[in-house]
């Protein structure tokens, strides 16, 4: 049994067409796939870190606390430094001081003291900062803030500060 052949020039240059037509098209759903696969490894990874982050932000707190309450040791002191770097290393950033612009995506408002001749909220205490990895928030800064009445509503002179839920 014979296989029958392409005689003609034309039908070879068709055939080779076809086949390089083929080729391109194998190497570029090889190359949207590779890329495909790097994102989603770089969308993992970023995922694993925020996670391993989060988990470390009540360590964080307890480090602050005892900041605030007992001299630090020199040992406690290298570890709390080499935290520190580590997790800056990793992306984590803190945020919220006091006197910033308050922003309800970055903030949570916990105390409201209206000051009727203010412009805008400003954070004038924070009682927990937040933490954020790159533009992934993974917790809110506590803060007090100072500012104008909620809209829609006159100050009362009787009032000074307003717990919020």
């Amino acid at each position: 049994m014979e296989r029958s052949r392409p005689h003609g020039t034309q039908e070879l240059e068709h055939l080779l067409q076809e086949r390089t037509a083929d080729l391109q098209r194998v190497k570029a759903e090889y190359d949207n796939y590779r890329k495909r696969v790097r994102r989603d490894r770089l969308a993992i990874r970023e995922i694993a870190v925020a996670n391993v982050l989060t988990a470390l932000v009540p360590v964080l707190d307890a480090v602050d606390r005892a900041r605030e309450h007992e001299p630090l040791t020199p040992g406690l002191k290298d570890i709390i430094g080499s935290l520190e770097t580590q997790l800056a290393a990793l992306g984590m950033q803190e945020f919220g001081r006091e006197g910033e612009v308050f922003d309800p995506t970055r903030h949570e408002a916990l105390t409201h003291h209206v000051a009727p001749t203010a412009e805008h909220l400003t954070c004038t205490r924070v009682l927990r900062p937040g933490y954020r990895l790159g533009d992934h928030l993974l917790r809110p800064a506590y803060v007090e803030v100072t500012g104008p009445p909620p809209p829609g509503r006159q100050p009362d002179p009787t009032e000074g500060d307003q717990e919020l839920s």
